[in-house]
């Protein structure tokens, strides 16, 4: 029986098709562009019955004309034209729009407490309502929408339209607009009501950038809700209005907040050309107890670049703004033709105001280093400070335009327990600049000293001198292969040269990127600069050419590169993934 049945469903199947067919053939005529489109998306889509086809033909001219008029055409001249097939019909509509009807007069007046309200006084110098242009009820609609939300977002509960009206004159071809607004008075914020035992009540108070008495502002509300979820301590956040318990002028505001998951372990893997595959294990503890303290462990391989690190934060005067790091790490690393191992402990307090970030650190470093039989290891302390700034427009990861830089100064002394004297002062700096649509300018330059006595040189580690080379520095060379070189002499005593780093630091980067659409982009650039010793500058400059796929984590970038300046140029492949910026 089966065979039989599969049968008559494929026959009902192919029964039911001309069902579907189409029945009316529509040809519009006399209208372009938004018109056009506006008109088609009225009448909407076609019939596919005899009853849809006789409604939708019985509705076509009305929904032409409201679709003329939303746009400002009330004086159009519509023909239709219907010609009766034995199954499919053709309707015809022919429009001439006729001349427009313009903005005439335009009446908009707030009252109440709003009258005086900036934000208010901003939104109508917008205008976007003009004598003499022609009339759109869309933009008229969402101009009274855009004055109705304003008023909610600032706090004007009891506001009202006394009057909201476009009077459209066909025969004068003139729309008068009047919008009379009544904000009445306006609300402030009421009593915070929150009940949780997560962290100690003292620690939240700085997030929250409202106060009882102030203004209700929806934005402040977003703000403290954004900043209590930036701590990590909550799963969610929800602050909201009190809407229904209005009261004397104000707002009662309710919070609720759900603990966050004690622990969270994440594993990644990754490739750069630089430190070639690596695998991630993160384990993340974002609130340890009631003071707000935090973990965070991660260990990660690669054949380049071992490491591990610990970091237990402890939030200060304010949980996301002022926070004391105590750290410890480990750590293998190539630097030109040394091979090191370091191992450290510091502690860092990061203070944020604004757009700058200010640190204080103490750091204790041990760092072994050899090569060929060489081998040192020096014990350093280094007392820091750093101060740094980000503005961008756009996605962090992909921003139109940008500017960041940071400074960073380190001191040891053989006073204080080090092995070497020394002073360590480096800059970064980060530019991007969108020329036109499609079309940006990357620039990137990093300087670098390090001063210490003459008979010390080569008692400074590998992680403290300046190497350069690689995806963040000189493509077309490789990772941190560019530095100072000196002639040492091996077991057997054979001389051979190292390169060991330099104790000044001078490159940059010129980058112009075209994007080819949302996602895909081409790059070329020019990278040139040296890591050397005082006196010693010698021009290292790579170019190329690169294709970059830009996701949520940043752009996945593949550059060619040439080291133009050595004297057997070759052309390397840089892989990367990552913000630029």
């Amino acid at each position: 029986m089966r065979y039989p049945l599969i049968l008559l469903a494929c026959l009902a199947f192919f029964c039911i098709q001309p069902v579907r067919a189409q029945l009316l053939e529509l040809d519009l005529e006399g209208l372009e562009g938004e018109l056009r489109e506006n008109t088609l998306a009225w009448l909407g889509d076609s019939p596919q019955t005899p009853q849809e086809r006789a409604n939708y033909i019985y509705s076509a001219r009305g929904k032409v004309e409201r679709s003329l008029q939303a746009l400002g055409y009330y004086r159009a001249d519509i023909d239709f034209d219907l010609v009766r097939g034995p199954e499919v019909w053709r309707l015809l509509i022919t429009v001439d729009p006729g001349e427009p009807v313009v903005y005439g007069a335009i009446d908009v007046l707030i009252a109440g407490d709003a009258s005086s309200d900036p934000a208010f006084a901003s939104l109508l110098e917008q205008k976007p309502l003009k004598p003499g242009e022609v009339l759109n009820h869309e933009v008229y609609e969402r101009f009274r929408r855009s004055i109705s939300n304003l008023a909610l977002k600032r706090g004007y509960f009891d506001g009202r339209f006394d009057a909201a009206r476009v009077a459209v004159e066909p025969v004068s071809g003139l729309a008068n607009v009047t919008i009379h607004y009544d904000s009445r008075a306006r609300y402030r914020f009421g009593a915070l009501s929150y009940d949780q035992d997560i962290v100690k009540p003292g620690l939240l108070e700085p997030l929250f950038s409202l106060r009882r008495g102030d203004f209700y502002n929806q934005q402040l509300l977003q703000e403290t809700q954004a900043r209590l979820q930036r701590t990590g301590f909550f799963s969610t956040v929800i602050l909201r209005p009190q809407l229904n318990a209005l009261s004397e002028g104000e707002v009662p505001l309710s919070l609720e907040l759900f603990p966050a998951k004690r622990h969270a372990i994440n594993v990644g893997v990754g490739f750069s050309t630089d430190t070639r595959g690596r695998v991630s294990l993160t384990w993340r503890t974002p609130r340890i107890n009631r003071h707000g303290h935090s973990q965070e462990t991660r260990l990660q391989y690669s054949e380049i670049n071992p490491s591990g690190r610990i970091t237990y934060n402890i939030p200060l005067s304010h949980p996301l703004n002022d926070v004391l790091q105590v750290l410890a790490r480990r750590e293998d690393n190539e630097f030109g033709d040394l091979d090191s191992n370091q191992s450290e402990l510091g502690v860092r307090r990061e203070i944020k105001s604004d757009e700058w970030i200010t640190a204080y650190s103490l750091r204790g470093l041990n760092e072994a280093w050899n090569a060929k039989g060489i081998d040192r290891e020096n014990d350093y302390l280094l007392p820091g400070f750093s101060l740094s700034q980000r503005r961008h427009k756009g996605a962090l990861v992909n921003p139109s335009s940008g500017f960041s830089h940071w400074y960073r100064a380190e001191a040891g002394s053989s006073k204080l327990g080090s092995d070497v004297d020394l002073l360590r002062l480096t800059a970064n700096y980060g530019f991007i600049h969108t020329l036109a649509e499609r079309h940006r300018m990357v620039l990137r330059a990093d300087l670098g000293v390090v001063f210490i006595g003459d008979k010390e040189r080569d008692q400074l580690a590998p992680s403290l001198n300046f190497f350069a080379g690689g995806n963040q520095s000189i493509r077309g060379y490789g990772y941190q292969s560019i530095g100072n070189e000196v002639t040492a002499i091996d077991e057997n005593g054979e001389p051979f040269n190292l390169v060991v780093g330099g104790d000044r630091l001078l490159t940059g980067s010129v980058e112009y990127q075209y994007s080819f659409n949302e996602n895909w982009r081409g790059a070329v650039f020019v990278d040139a600069g040296d890591a050397f010793d005082e006196g010693d500058f010698e021009a290292n400059a790579g170019a190329g050419f690169g294709v970059h796929y830009v996701t949520a984590i940043g752009a996945i970038r593949l550059d060619v590169a040439n080291p133009v300046t050595d004297d057997n140029p070759s052309w390397r492949f840089h892989l990367s993934i990552g913000a630029e910026f």
